[in-house]
């Protein structure tokens, strides 16, 4: 099993420069998600995605500040992408839990979902490497 799945990923790799349609399943939290993709005629799979490039609080944040603003930014992730609706990957890469991908999530009137989380300030840029606390010191 891990073979296959490890299968569909390289295909997700060799798509990382093609935008991939996909299907909204379900909101995790204000930056994970998890879509419907067609990987082969007939052959679909529901891969957890983690926004790229942002980083949004936790839920089970370290101090009340950021569980409130965690579920904000899920709340707005779920207005973003109800169950259902039709987005395009991008960027596809992979991430370091197996069975989740890194991308852009972009909506069909062409907004990109980190993006638009960052503006409202529900998300923050992110490259890598040590988060920054949400907590309000």
């Amino acid at each position: 099993m891990k073979r296959l799945v490890v299968g569909f990923f390289g295909v997700f790799v060799c798509w990382a420069s093609y935008a991939v349609p996909a299907v909204v399943d379900y909101v995790l939290d204000g930056d994970t998600f998890a879509a419907c993709v067609g990987v082969a005629d007939g052959v679909d799979i529901t891969v957890r995605v983690r926004l790229i490039n942002v980083d949004t609080p936790e839920m089970d944040g370290k101090c009340v500040s950021e569980s409130k603003m965690a579920r904000r930014a899920r709340g707005r992730l779920e207005k973003l992408l109800p169950r259902g609706a039709k987005i395009e990957l991008e960027n596809i890469k992979d991430d370091k839990y197996l069975g989740r991908i890194d991308a852009n999530a972009i909506l069909p009137d062409g907004r990109d979902v980190g993006e638009v989380l960052v503006r409202e300030k529900l998300a923050r840029k992110y490259g890598g490497g040590k988060r920054g606390s949400w907590c309000k010191k």
